[in-house]
Order: C-alpha cells, then sequence, then structure tokens
C-alpha cells in the first residue's frame, strides 16, 4: 500500500490511518455540501491512484523483484518530497528525531512488508488483510462494547476471506499483508507523534528519506543491475508519483474541506480501490464470498473509527 503524513497533533490514530495525510483541517474543513462531495472525490480518486500504483509495481515484479520495486518507489519518493519540502534539519530535539526516525522505519518496513504480500497474493486480499492493523488500533482506542462488535465483524471478514480460498492465499502471503498492517499501526503512531513536532510535511520528507535509506542496499542485492534497465527506472518513478505524488497531493486539498473523521471513514475504502486495480491491472477477480469478506471489513474498519472518534 501501502501506505503518509501529517496528523494533527492529539487527532487520534484514525485520523492518520492513511499513507497520505499531509494536513490538518482549518476554518474551511466545514463547506457547502458541494465542497464536500468535491472533497470525497479527491480521497477516492487519491485511494485509486495510491492502489493503481501498487498493481503496476507488480507488474514490474518479475524484472526488479519485490525488494527491487519498493526501494525505487521509495527513494523516487524521498527525492520527490525532500525536494519539494525542503525540510530544515537542524534545531530538532532528540525526541523529534527519535519520532522521525520511528516513522521512517515503520514506513519503510510497511512498505516492504506489503510488496512482499502482493508478490505472493492478490491486491484486494493483501490490503484488505493489512487493514486490520489500523482496524485493531481504532478497537483499542474505542474502548467502548461496541467495539467488540467491529472487531466480530473484521475477524468473520477474515474468515470468509481464508475459507472461500481467494486463489488459495499463500500462507506466506497473509502473514506478510498482517505484519504490513501491524507496521500500518505503528505508522500511525509514530505520525501522530511527528505531526506534532515538525511543521508541515517537513517530517514526512525526512521520513521518507530514511524509509529509502533502510530499503535501497535491500533492493540492490536482490535486484542488481535491474535497477538501472530503463523501463525499470521509468515506471519505479510513475509508481512513485502514482503511489506518493499524486494522493499526498490530492489528500492534502482534500483535508482542507472535510473533517478529519471522515477522512479517517472513507480510507477503509482502500480494499475497494485495491480489488478494482487488480481487476483492471493484474487480472485478479473475485467470487461474490470474497466480495463480502472485503465489505465486512470495510463496515468493521468504518465503525471502529466512528466509534473511536466518539468514544
Amino acid at each position: 500500500m501501502s501506505h503518509v503524513e501529517r496528523p494533527v497533533a492529539g487527532s487520534g490514530p484514525a485520523a492518520s490511518a492513511s499513507p497520505g495525510n499531509t494536513s490538518s483541517t482549518g476554518p474551511g474543513a466545514h463547506p457547502s455540501g458541494a465542497g464536500r462531495l468535491g472533497a470525497v472525490g479527491l480521497v477516492c480518486a487519491s485511494a485509486l491512484s495510491l492502489q493503481f500504483g501498487s498493481a503496476v509495481a507488480a507488474l514490474l515484479f518479475p524484472r526488479a523483484g519485490a525488494l527491487g520495486m519498493v526501494a525505487l518507489r521509495l527513494v523516487f519518493s524521498a527525492v520527490l518530497l525532500f525536494a519539494v519540502c525542503r525540510p530544515r534539519l537542524r534545531g530538532h530535539s532528540r525526541t523529534d528525531w527519535a519520532a522521525v526516525v520511528g516513522l521512517g522505519v515503520a514506513l519503510g518496513t510497511m512498505n516492504t512488508l506489503f510488496y512482499q504480500a502482493i508478490e505472493r497474493i492478490p491486491l484486494g486480499a493483501a490490503v484488505t488483510l493489512e487493514l486490520l492493523g489500523p482496524l485493531a488500533l481504532s478497537v483499542v482506542a474505542g474502548r467502548r462494547a461496541l467495539s467488540l462488535l467491529w472487531a466480530g465483524l473484521a475477524l468473520t471478514g477474515v474468515y470468509l476471506l481464508g475459507a472461500s480460498g481467494f486463489s488459495d492465499l499463500d500462507v506466506a502471503g497473509v502473514g506478510y499483508a498482517l505484519a504490513a498492517g501491524g507496521m500500518w499501526a505503528a505508522y500511525i503512531v509514530y505520525n501522530a507523534r511527528t505531526g506534532a513536532r515538525f511543521p508541515g510535511a517537513d517530517g514526512l520528507a525526512i521520513a521518507m528519506v530514511v524509509a529509502a535509506l533502510l530499503s535501497a542496499p535491500l533492493g540492490v542485492l536482490s535486484a542488481g543491475g535491474a535497477l538501472l534497465d530503463p523501463v525499470v527506472l521509468g515506471l519505479g518513478a510513475a509508481v512513485a508519483v502514482l503511489s506518493s505524488g499524486i494522493p499526498y497531493t490530492l489528500e492534502l486539498f482534500a483535508l482542507r474541506r472535510m473533517p478529519k473523521s471522515t477522512f479517517a471513514v472513507l480510507m477503509s475504502l482502500m480494499p475497494v480501490a485495491a480489488s478494482a486495480a487488480g481487476f483492471l491491472v493484474l487480472d485478479q477477480r473475485m467470487g461474490w464470498v470474497q466480495v463480502l469478506a472485503v465489505a465486512l471489513v470495510i463496515a468493521a474498519s468504518a465503525g471502529a473509527v466512528r466509534t473511536s472518534r466518539h468514544g
């Protein structure tokens, strides 16, 4: 996914559940109905761009491998964000650096695990399983009896996903997706800490460099000279734009027009975008049982976000 950016301090885990949350809501966060509808469209377009970027990356796995594509995506994204944001590197405390480095480690690990997952299982299934990480965080944050309902719905969806086969899910792929979900939850926590300590998207830009530095050696060891293939480089840059540049920009504008709670609920629709990208780009089809499983996880995630918001 995967799935990144500046939440408002104290906004809670749900507010930064997306890798594209780059801005707070200001005075313009409660516009007219037309403005909100336009913001919803921006979020949906962001989700589609992010997941289609993942699908394009999967097409390149035979050439550069999952680790090679992670390295290309994160390196190109780091260069893009650092050039645009030009973050200030001096004047930060040790606690500030601990937060931003933690975010970078979580971001790099999350993407590495997620790409390992989609190399083995369908994109829609991977994103659905990955969503369990932030879902668990929202359930814990909710601390209400209703949260148990959302947990039960999610577990039912996961059971259906596995029991129905979903093209005979690879056990390792499922493990990678679940681990990516755990790192997504860690990312949310560190994202909130970083957002409270760094202005604008400075923290994200620095964290992306950390993630790129962690992933680059693994990518070089895995893919070697394939990373210098002009086709791989060109499509790797396209993946970075689709998975980072476009989503971050769209979400930046969307968050100026809608409450963060609404944004977080919309992020629960990520599996739908992933399933669409998997079908259209990778020819990964789903039966009605798999569709039901994805719908249950989406409903659980959206419900858990709302519960934690009003708990």
